[in-house]
C-alpha cells in the first residue's frame, strides 16, 4: 500500500479523535489496522473501512449535536 491508501484507510481513526466521546477511537483503530491489514482483499478492507466511517461520523455528529 501506498502513503495515499493508508491515508485514506486511517481516516475513521482521525475522524474519531475529533468526538467527544473517546468511545469510539479504539474501535475506529482496530478499524483502521483491519483496513490496512486487508489491503490486498479490497471487498473486505472496504466493509472495514465503512463500519469504522459510520461509527466515526456517528460520535462526529454526536458532538456537534451536544453543542
Amino acid at each position: 500500500m501506498d502513503v495515499l491508501q493508508i491515508s485514506i484507510a486511517a481516516l475513521p481513526f482521525l475522524l474519531s479523535l475529533a468526538s467527544r466521546n473517546g468511545k469510539a477511537i479504539a474501535p475506529c483503530l482496530l478499524a483502521s489496522i483491519f483496513t490496512v491489514l486487508l489491503g490486498d482483499e479490497p471487498h473486505r478492507a472496504v466493509v472495514a473501512w465503512c463500519i469504522g466511517t459510520l461509527i466515526a461520523a456517528v460520535a462526529v455528529r454526536e458532538r456537534i449535536r451536544t453543542t
